[in-house]
C-alpha cells in the first residue's frame, strides 16, 4: 500500500455539498496513540476534499483552518464540504471530517481571487540558504511512533535545537490511491509535522513525560507550494500556565509560501 486513504465513495448532495467516504491505510497511523490518525495525513485529505470541492479557476485557497475536535479514530470515515459563503472574488467553504458518529475534525478555507500582482509582490520572510538535498538525514523523527512518521523522510539544519530550527520532510506515499496528489495537497500533509520537530522538551519524551498535543492548525499561504520538499522554520513557545505555542514558516524549494500556527495543550503523558 502506497498512499494514506482509499476512497470508497464519493456523493453529490442535492443541496450542493459533497460527501466523500474514506478507509485509512496504516501509513496515516498517529504518533500519540496507535489507534489514530495522525492530523498530517488528515489535513491532507482535508486540503484534498477542499481543493476539488466547486473549484472556480480564478480563486485558489489562501488560508486553511483547523479545530480538532478529538481523537481522530484510524477507522473508516466521510469527509463533508460544502460552501458557507460563495462569492465570484471571496468565497468561504468548509469540510468535516466524521467517524463514528462524530465530528473529528472541522477544516475551513478562504478562495480569494488571483489575479497578477507582481509589480508591488514583496516578502520579508527569507529564503532558507541550504536546499534539503544538502542536508544530512535527520533520525529525530524516529522517536515517534506510527506509520505516518515512518513514511516520511526528515532532513535537518545543523543548528536545529529544541524549541527552533530547521527540518525540511518529503513523502513518497499518495494521498488517495488511485488518485494523482497535487503538490498543495501532499505539503498540506506535512505540515502538522512542525509540532514534533523542535519540542523544547528534547526528543527524550519517555523521560520528560510530557505530551503537548495541538487542538488547532492554522495555514496563511501567500502563495500556492510547490514541489514535493516542505521546509519547516519552526519555533516553539511553552507558557507558564500549560498552554504552549508552535509557529512556523513554511518553505518550498522556491523560498517561503506562507506560515503555520499551533495552540498546545501541554500535559503530563498517559
Amino acid at each position: 500500500m502506497t498512499s494514506y486513504y482509499q476512497c470508497i465513495s464519493r456523493e453529490q448532495q442535492q443541496d450542493g455539498s459533497c460527501t466523500a467516504h474514506y478507509q485509512p491505510t496504516i501509513h496515516a497511523q498517529g504518533a500519540w496513540n496507535e489507534h489514530e490518525q495522525h492530523m498530517a495525513p488528515a489535513t491532507g485529505i482535508l486540503a484534498h476534499e477542499l481543493e476539488i470541492f466547486a473549484p472556480q479557476p480564478h480563486l485558489r485557497i489562501a488560508r486553511i483552518s483547523l479545530d480538532i475536535l478529538g481523537l481522530i479514530p484510524l477507522q473508516a470515515f466521510s469527509i463533508t464540504t460544502r460552501s458557507i459563503r460563495p462569492g465570484k472574488t471571496i468565497e468561504l467553504i468548509e469540510a468535516v471530517m466524521s467517524s463514528g458518529g462524530r465530528d473529528c475534525i472541522i477544516a475551513r478555507a478562504w478562495r480569494l481571487l488571483s489575479q497578477d500582482t507582481s509589480n508591488i509582490a514583496g516578502l520579508e520572510d527569507h529564503a532558507l540558504t541550504a536546499s534539503p538535498e544538502s542536508l544530512p538525514i535527520w533520525p529525530g523523527m524516529s522517536i515517534w511512533p506510527g506509520g505516518f512518521i515512518a513514511s516520511t523522510t526528515a532532513v535537518s539544519d545543523p543548528e536545529r535545537r529544541p524549541g527552533k530550527g530547521v527540518v525540511w520532510l518529503t513523502t513518497a506515499y499518495d494521498m488517495v490511491e488511485g488518485e494523482a496528489t497535487t503538490d498543495f495537497v501532499r505539503l498540506m500533509g506535512l505540515v502538522d509535522t512542525a509540532n514534533g520537530v523542535v519540542p523544547r522538551n528534547g526528543l527524550q519524551l519517555a523521560e520528560t513525560k510530557l505530551a503537548f498535543p495541538n487542538t488547532d492548525l492554522q495555514i496563511h499561504m501567500h502563495r500556492l507550494p510547490e514541489g514535493k520538499w516542505l521546509g519547516i522554520e519552526a519555533v516553539q513557545q511553552y507558557g507558564a500556565d500549560g498552554i504552549g505555542l508552535t509557529s512556523a514558516v513554511l518553505h518550498d524549494k522556491r523560498g517561503p509560501f506562507g506560515r503555520s500556527e499551533q495552540v498546545l495543550t501541554l500535559r503530563p503523558m498517559v
